[in-house]
């Protein structure tokens, strides 16, 4: 092989290593048996979340996985494989992904990482079970508004009976 090509791949290997060590979240997917039609409805679901997928060569994915210190995922990376990188929310991958493999069969997850840590398939199974981030900090939300509420009520009763007159 030439030194050309050589740096090319180490220059794919830097790129995919960049997006290891950028992401929060990686979930990997076999779509052998998708249509066209379906990659790119799961692309498209995927970029509306800020998600970026990519099929990348095995090797690549492997030698990058070595250099960010992932190991385990090695087993991840055999036959036809995309992967799902999502740098700001840690579940939006493992759900758009497990919802879409409800309607696609053909859609299989084969491992991923979680926040720097290689994660099984239940793991990720889990992760895709949670609410979305958005849904999290509103629970988050009334659990902290629900104390003020009470509060609130107890003081517009007291006045409420003061109001009321003498019998």
């Amino acid at each position: 092989m030439s030194e050309t090509i050589i740096a090319q791949k180490a220059q794919v290997v830097d790129a995919v290593l960049e997006k290891f060590n950028s992401a929060v979240s990686i979930v990997v997917m076999d779509y052998r048996g998708l249509t066209v039609e379906q990659v790119t409805e799961l692309r498209k679901q995927l970029r509306e979340a800020g998600v970026q997928m990519e099929v990348v060569k095995n090797t690549y994915l492997r030698r990058a996985a070595d250099k960010a210190g992932y190991e385990g995922l090695d087993e991840t990376f055999s036959g036809p494989t995309a992967v799902a990188f999502s740098n700001e929310d840690v579940v939006a991958p493992a759900k758009i992904i497990a919802e879409f493999a409800k309607g696609a069969e053909a859609l299989e997850i084969k491992g991923g990482m979680i926040e720097g840590k290689v994660a099984t398939l239940d793991e990720i199974d889990a992760l895709s079970k949670l609410p979305s981030r958005d849904g999290l900090l509103s629970m988050l939300l009334s659990v902290l508004q629900a104390p003020v509420r009470n509060v609130a009520y107890a003081v517009k009763a007291v006045a409420d009976s003061k109001d009321e007159p003498a019998a």
